[in-house]
């Protein structure tokens, strides 16, 4: 197989929601349950529509957080080892969502909301 076959199939793997990557291995952890319950609240849209360096630097550390937490379940030797692995993840993502919309807000843009009026009558 060529090399950059192997990287882009890497890199699609990375960015991959954890759903997607998750071995069915028995009852999730604690740990476990909040990564996945950080992971379902990765951005899948740049906040606003506006692609730019902050949007790329969030999804880069989103699959950066994803190679990593594969590589330390591999290595992982006990089940210690393993939820520090889910905990480490979930706080990379989490930091790096808010990292992310920090760095909009302070750029003026703000994350959509939807606000639902009484009809007054």
């Amino acid at each position: 197989m060529k090399r950059s076959t192997i990287a882009g199939a890497l890199a699609m793997i990375a960015m991959a929601p954890l759903s997607a990557t998750a071995m069915p291995h028995g009852a999730m952890s604690y740990e476990e349950r909040l990564a996945a319950m950080e992971d379902d609240m990765t951005l899948p849209a740049p906040i606003a529509g506006v692609q730019n360096k902050y949007w790329f630097n969030y999804r880069t550390d989103v699959a950066e957080a994803r190679k990593e937490l594969a590589h330390d379940l591999r290595h992982a030797t006990d089940a210690e080892d393993e939820r520090d692995a889910w905990d480490e993840y979930r706080a990379e993502l989490a930091d790096a969502r808010r990292d992310y919309a920090k760095e909009m807000r302070e750029k003026g843009y703000r994350s959509g909301q939807v606000r639902v009026h009484g009809s007054g009558r």
